[in-house]
């Protein structure tokens, strides 16, 4: 059997909607959050709103609050999360069989998302997947880093790849797409997850995948 050989020297996964299923969590950790504002109006039926962007970008932009209450939901909704939502991950057919392929295959992988760090971590663990990644990188609970743009940048850093290695971001909504032409690295679109084509295709996204294993056609050479 062909030995396996990776087509990029860093891979960086999203993890929410990329690597794992968990919308439920989110939604429950939300839901909790805001119910404690007393902002219980708030329509959370569409994913690709909320599971992707910073969650602070979510509460003052999407649901509306102030700054200050915006910290407060948050604090509510880290606290919920931490308590129940992590919980409610599950990963995604075919991802562990891709990632221990992908090792073997010589290429660093990364866990690159918007959500706290802590919490990636912890998920990743969860998941039974972290051994298989190099690094977990996220964002910051002051929020200095949590941005697609700022993580991936620091995630290479992390792995020490520069800049200008051949890597790629995989993630499910524009904000992957986006950050990805931002930091000048490849990108992937999960459509098995939360977000939609159309809006990464704005970001000159024009490599889709279907599922895990339709990602093999990318990642392999």
């Amino acid at each position: 059997m062909k030995k396996l050989k990776s087509e990029y020297d860093v891979v960086l996964f999203d993890l929410d909607g990329t690597l794992s299923q968990s919308a439920l969590g989110i939604r429950h950790s939300l839901e909790y959050a805001l119910s404690q504002m007393g902002k219980t109006d708030i329509d959370l039926s569409d994913y690709s709103i909320y599971i992707g962007p910073p969650l602070l970008h979510t509460l003052t932009n999407y649901c509306k609050l102030n700054d200050d209450d915006a910290a407060k939901a948050f604090d509510f909704y880290v606290s919920h999360y931490n308590e129940k939502g992590k919980y409610e991950n599950r990963l995604y057919n075919g991802i562990k069989e891709l990632l221990i392929d992908l090792k073997s295959a010589g290429a660093k992988t990364v866990v690159c998302t918007s959500k706290y760090e802590g919490f990636a971590n912890e998920i990743a663990e969860i998941l039974g997947i972290k051994e298989l990644f190099d690094a977990v990188c996220g964002a910051t609970l002051d929020g200095k880093r949590k941005e697609k743009a700022d993580i991936i940048p620091y995630a290479l850093k992390t792995v020490n790849a520069d800049i200008s290695c051949k890597a790629v971001m995989i993630g499910d909504t524009f904000f992957d797409a986006k950050g990805a032409e931002t930091a000048g690295v490849d990108f992937i679109g999960a459509l098995y997850g939360y977000g939609n084509k159309e809006s990464m295709q704005k970001y000159n996204a024009d490599k889709f995948a279907e599922s895990a294993d339709d990602l093999r056609k990318y990642l392999f050479c």
